[in-house]
């Protein structure tokens, strides 16, 4: 099993019970595949550097976690499709 960081960029404008619904969702999918979710930051509101989408600010987290090495793929393409996420990456620690 290796280890990951998954930081992830949410919309500012919903509400926190859909962030905390959207941030379970992903832990889910990590834990499904045979993950362990180590840690969930959440760092919060944040500026972003550039214009995404015609949004100005993100709601941030920050998860580790370890898994085999086909689940990063897995968890690229649900995101990818995942109305709300503007950005996302997956790093070997």
């Amino acid at each position: 099993m290796n280890k990951y960081e998954l930081m992830y960029i949410l919309v500012n404008s919903a509400s926190d019970e859909e962030k905390d619904a959207m941030i379970e969702k992903i832990n889910a999918l990590i834990t499904k595949n045979g993950g362990v979710v180590e840690s969930v930051d959440k760092i919060g509101s944040k500026k972003l550097a550039y214009e995404i989408n015609k949004k100005h600010d993100g709601y941030y987290v920050l998860v580790n976690f370890t898994a085999e090495s086909s689940v990063p793929a897995t968890i690229t393409n649900t995101l990818r499709i995942t109305e709300g996420v503007l950005r996302y990456i997956v790093v070997a620690k």
